[in-house]
């Protein structure tokens, strides 16, 4: 650098957070545009290739299924904004949604369908601004501080060509908070969904940020909030007004510290393009309590096909691995976890089945069954392992 030459002063930081609009609901719309405008709730099984409504897109909305008619223990995944009104919400008990809005339309879930469609809007993103980072099936985080536009407005011209090149691509909307860190932008993107855009400056904290319920900073869960309010605390500007110390004292060292930075609008996470994923798992919430003797079959062909999916999405996504773990949850909602380190990584169905089953031996099965889940952790990379190519295949007795 020349002598006497003074370095540009850093752009300020512009973080996006964009949240598809009730996505697997807007996508099923995209199918069934005869039920835009009406309650409609997804979720209670997956959609199978051979349904009535597979084969009918053309369906008359009198013939579809409603939640009043439901039997079962589903619930729902998510909701057009119309159901919403009427309270039903996502990981709602359906039978419970169906007292609130029994005429609510019931659509299956389609997973394979939306994560095409989330292949496609997280690609249509990337063409525009590249340092993204997937958060899940429907929501990315999004750099725009030196991406052009992403300063103009303060980033709203920059999301409002992302909104609207996303829109024409899949005929989906979204909704895009623009902050100076991922904190803040993940609540300004709730502000005015659906189709909204909102930036948010530091200067804007005391004004938008304090006012908001303490829960709505994204770490602080019902307990927290419980005893936030329990000790005076309900809004963010009333965490913000107590000192460091005094959060601690009550939230321990680490949590009350972050706690207190949190309601402050402070975040310096970056923006992570590659994240490597902890585990991956498969489970399945039954229509009814299973009973491991009378229903062994069952059980066994449900423990097999779980294993057999986590297997494909192991392989579908390039990874192998090492601890095999089970989840139970029985009729009284008590939950039961086991897991195993085997020898050597792998993702091949029948050792994740064997292992998935010595794990089942160690549990006392003298209760009924509401759900059962597999899970593969430990990830790598099958060429990162010298021994990749020594994986096991054997097939074990389970129930």
């Amino acid at each position: 650098m020349l002598a006497g030459l003074t370095p540009p002063a850093p752009l300020p930081r512009r973080i996006a957070h964009l949240d598809m609009d009730a996505f697997y609901a807007s996508v099923e719309l995209l199918r069934y545009p005869q039920l835009k405008g009406l309650p409609v709730v997804i979720g209670g099984g997956r959609r199978r290739a051979d349904s009535v409504l597979a084969q009918q897109e053309n369906l008359p909305v009198a013939e579809f299924p409603r939640l009043g008619d439901y039997v079962g223990r589903g619930v729902i995944t998510t909701a057009t904004y119309p159901a919403r009104a009427f309270g039903v919400g996502s990981a709602m008990g359906m039978m419970k949604a169906a007292k609130l809005c029994p005429q609510a339309i019931l659509l299956p879930v389609d997973f394979d369908e939306y994560r095409r469609f989330s292949r496609i809007f997280k690609s249509t993103i990337l063409e525009i601004a590249p340092l993204m980072e997937d958060r899940g099936v429907d929501e990315v985080y999004i750099d725009f501080t030196e991406v052009p536009g992403g300063q103009r407005e303060g980033g709203r011209v920059l999301a409002r060509l992302i909104q609207r090149t996303i829109f024409e691509r899949t005929g989906l909307t979204c909704s895009i908070g623009v902050a100076p860190n991922k904190l803040i932008a993940k609540m300004a993107s709730e502000f005015d969904k659906p189709k909204g855009i909102s930036i948010v400056h530091a200067a804007d904290l005391q004004s938008r940020i304090w006012p908001l319920p303490a829960r709505k900073i994204n770490g602080i869960g019902p307990k927290a909030d419980a005893k936030l309010q329990a000790l005076g605390i309900t809004t963010i500007g009333e965490m913000a007004a107590k000192e460091r110390a005094w959060l601690v004292e009550h939230f321990g060292r680490a949590y009350g510290a972050w706690m207190h930075e949190a309601s402050w609008g402070r975040d310096d996470r970056p923006v992570v393009t590659e994240s490597e994923p902890v585990s991956m798992s498969r489970e399945t919430t039954f229509d009814r309590d299973l009973h491991a003797v009378r229903d062994r079959a069952e059980l066994s062909a449900i423990f097999t096909q779980l294993c057999e999916k986590v297997a494909e999405d192991l392989q579908r996504k390039g990874y192998v691995g090492k601890t095999i773990g089970i989840k139970l949850r029985f009729d009284d909602f008590k939950i039961a976890t086991r897991d195993q380190t085997i020898a050597v990584h792998t993702a091949d169905a029948r050792q994740i089945r064997q292992a998935a089953g010595q794990c089942l031996k160690r549990v006392t099965l003298d209760r009924r069954l509401r759900l059962l889940g597999v899970r593969v952790g430990t990830l790598a990379r099958p060429g990162e392992l010298a021994d990749s190519a020594e994986m096991v295949d054997t097939t074990g007795q389970l129930f």
